[in-house]
């Protein structure tokens, strides 16, 4: 193969090219790619804090839901307790009231016997009385001997 001036001619068309590839497109090719590699850089980054976030968020999350789980537990709890402490209460008010009715009716117990204790004291007396008169075969006034009868009323 021969050396020629056209092998010579495209050699330096060559040169010619790629030194004004290097110094007018290079720089812009290369600026792109900078740009584009800052830019990956910024967005693997930005990746890797959004994945850390996420696991803070979750954790976070999680250390809610127990505090939340916690406060109703607590809050159940508390409405059992209160619960019971109304049942008690109840109870408690009942037997009170229960008590209170058994002394009212033991009372009213009492002074219907006693009324009725006075009723028979007083028919008894006038039967007495009406005894007394027929053995007697005569009549005995209840105005003039109310004393008697009291007396008599008050022994039985």
């Amino acid at each position: 193969m021969d050396i020629n001036m056209t092998l010579i001619g495209q050699v330096i068309a060559m040169a010619v090219f790629v030194w004004f590839c290097m110094k007018f497109v290079w720089p812009f090719i290369m600026d792109a790619i900078e740009a584009r590699q800052t830019e990956i850089t910024t967005g693997l980054a930005s990746a890797e804090k959004a994945r850390a976030d996420l696991a803070n968020a979750k954790t976070e999350a999680e250390k809610m839901i127990a505090a939340a789980r916690e406060q109703a537990r607590g809050i159940v709890e508390q409405a059992n307790t209160r619960a019971s402490g109304i049942v008690e209460q109840a109870k408690t008010d009942g037997d009170t009231e229960r008590k209170r009715q058994l002394e009212a009716a033991r009372t009213e117990i009492g002074a219907e016997t006693n009324r009725a204790r006075e009723e028979l004291r007083t028919q008894v007396a006038k039967i007495a009385v009406a005894g007394a008169e027929k053995v007697l075969a005569r009549e005995i006034d209840a105005k003039a001997h109310s004393d008697i009868l009291s007396k008599l009323a008050a022994e039985l």
